[in-house]
């Protein structure tokens, strides 16, 4: 990155924030991947965004640019297996998707959704932790 564009952006790349949009109907859910994951991946911030409804979801990735898309496949109404399907084919450079399964046998549902990973529930803080760190570069190896 040239001088000028750090000068005009104000940041590097290795200060930018990491986004990530956190989709569950269930409000403990949502706590429970924040708190796992914590508030840095790699060193870089990170800055949620968190809904509870497919609607939510869906104008948050038409008007915002995420680094990291967090669905639970285990929602009432619409799930995220649902949700990642429809992204994948509708969103144009979608970003990467990390779904929670309901148990490790439904893997498979996550392959065919196409999102890129997946963590089944309950969730282990640790497995959560390192399936987000996996999206992400550590922020020095990004400048």
């Amino acid at each position: 990155m040239s001088d000028v564009a750090k000068h005009e952006s104000g940041t590097t790349p290795a200060a930018r924030r990491a986004r990530i949009l956190l989709y569950s109907d269930d409000r403990n859910v949502r706590e429970k991947v924040r708190f796992a994951v914590g508030p840095r991946t790699h060193g870089r911030e990170i800055d949620w965004v968190e809904t509870a409804t497919h609607a939510a979801v869906m104008g948050l990735l038409d008007a915002e640019r995420f680094d990291l898309v967090i669905l639970d496949g285990e929602a009432a109404k619409v799930g995220g297996m649902g949700i990642c399907r429809q992204m994948k084919a509708e969103i144009y450079e979608c970003p990467p998707v990390l779904l929670l399964v309901g148990r490790p046998g439904d893997a498979w549902l996550a392959t065919w959704s196409e999102a890129e990973a997946a963590v089944s529930h309950p969730l282990d803080p640790f497995q959560v932790r390192e399936a987000v760190d996996a999206f992400f570069a550590p922020a020095d190896a990004e400048a």
